[in-house]
């Protein structure tokens, strides 16, 4: 290994990190390279080697040639929740709130632990490997949440699609607490909202955390890494994704188990082939097609980086633009970001009849999955002088999209057409016969 490793110092909600170390210290793989005050999590090197540099926005490693399997084990703490603290461990599934926090939560012996193993996004896959070669680990991560929040239920919540990943866990499941439910399959089954809801019948308001349905919800990769510092003591040092597109291989899809975090995106996609050689790529994303951002070859893997993702060029499309922007998928500026590679001029912006404004500006769906009808928003859009629209919208409101576009001759766009155009993956457009709402 000799490519150097960059720990961003901001990974996770919130504190940004405070090194601990200095350039030209020796750091040995699992060592504490980072503290935090108030709310966030520890930094750990993820590989042996050289403090090259230390910024305020990150800690550059020059790795050892060698790497050994040994790791620097963190302190066991006098809960399982402080033993999570002292992993560093956040959530896994793209949100990264600090896991201790969750598992501090008393369910007061009567409530659910839910795992999100719904792996919601298109072409990630690395969840449900995961889960097929280490089931015993991800039942043992279970229980420990449900005792640490004090929980009576544990939830193992799946789509239907993985009908193999349903039969492991319910092969192996030797505790009548915990079962399996069976989820739609539909995006964004996996926002944890939409979790509750399937499994509880509970719908959230908008501000609302699971708490209030005496639930807490738990990413199953993160689960794993629970099991991992409480039985071996070791801190969250690296991360299992999914790299796919267009690469210069014959299999355009590699999961890739225990990358060391901080890994450049481009040694990354160079460890899969490497960028298509016959032609230029579209963007790299990090992340899914829903909910990923466009990211560079420089940039590093953090601890909530799911997925790497190359497309092919975007269309070009120069008619006048409309953006429907959905809760569920990419913010206006994502949206602006694609309808630019396509030299489009957009002329108007609508949010989906659900989204509400949170926090900070984000935007979060009063009831995700369930759409009542975007047919007053394409009216306004095709009013500011829409000749196409360009949309973000979950597997139901594209649906109602579909019902009212043609009809008013406007082409739809989805934002995840070009990633699934990559992997020859049907677009999102229509729900299915039968497919559940």
């Amino acid at each position: 290994m000799s490519n150097t490793i960059h720990l961003l110092l901001k990974q996770n909600i919130g504190a940004k990190n405070s090194p601990v170390v200095k350039v030209g210290d020796e750091v040995k793989r699992g060592q504490l390279v980072a503290d935090f005050e108030g709310l966030g999590a520890y930094l750990h090197a993820s590989v042996d080697g050289k403090v090259i540099e230390v910024t305020e926005d990150e800690i550059v490693i020059q790795p050892n040639e060698v790497q050994g399997e040994d790791f620097v084990k963190i302190e066991k703490g006098a809960t399982i929740a402080e033993t999570v603290k002292n992993a560093g461990i956040v959530g896994l599934g793209g949100a990264g709130f600090p896991a201790h926090i969750k598992l501090g939560t008393d369910l007061g012996g009567t409530g659910y632990v839910l795992c999100n193993a719904a792996e919601c996004e298109p072409i990630l896959t690395h969840n449900m490997q995961q889960l097929l070669a280490e089931p015993e680990k991800l039942l043992r991560g279970m229980k420990l949440c449900m005792e640490a929040c004090n929980a009576a239920h544990g939830v193992f919540a799946i789509k239907e699609i993985h009908e193999k990943e349903i039969l492991t866990m319910q092969e192996i499941i030797d505790d009548e607490r915990i079962s399996v439910h069976i989820l739609p399959d539909m995006y964004p089954m996996g926002e944890e909202r939409a979790i509750v809801r399937e499994c509880l019948g509970i719908v959230l308001e908008t501000d609302k955390l699971p708490a209030e349905a005496n639930a807490v919800v738990i990413n199953s990769e993160t689960m794993c890494a629970v099991a991992n510092a409480v039985d071996d003591l070791k801190p969250l040092i690296e991360k299992d994704l999914t790299v796919a597109g267009y690469l210069n291989t014959a299999n355009s899809l590699e999961i890739y188990n225990n990358v060391p975090i901080g890994t450049r995106v481009g040694d990354l996609i160079e460890r899969a082939g490497g960028l298509f050689k016959h032609g230029e790529y579209g963007e790299i994303i990090m992340g899914g097609p829903f909910t990923g951002k466009s990211t560079t070859l420089d940039s590093p893997i953090t601890k909530t980086t799911g997925g790497i993702l190359v497309t092919k060029p975007y269309p070009k499309d120069e008619r006048k633009m409309g953006l429907l922007v959905c809760a569920c998928g990419g913010n206006e500026d994502r949206l602006r970001e694609i309808a630019d590679h396509m030299g489009s001029t957009v002329v108007g912006v609508e949010r989906c009849k659900q989204a509400i404004e949170g926090k900070g500006g984000a935007l979060k769906c009063e009831n995700p999955g369930h759409c009542p009808g975007q047919a007053q928003k394409m009216l306004s859009l095709k009013k500011a002088g829409a000749q196409t629209v360009l949309i973000s919208n979950c597997t139901d409101c594209t649906n109602t999209v579909m019902g009212i576009a043609p009809k008013m001759n406007i082409p739809v766009y989805h934002q995840t057409d070009t990633p699934l155009d990559t992997m020859h993956i049907e677009r999102v457009r229509f729900l299915k016969d039968g497919q559940k709402k």
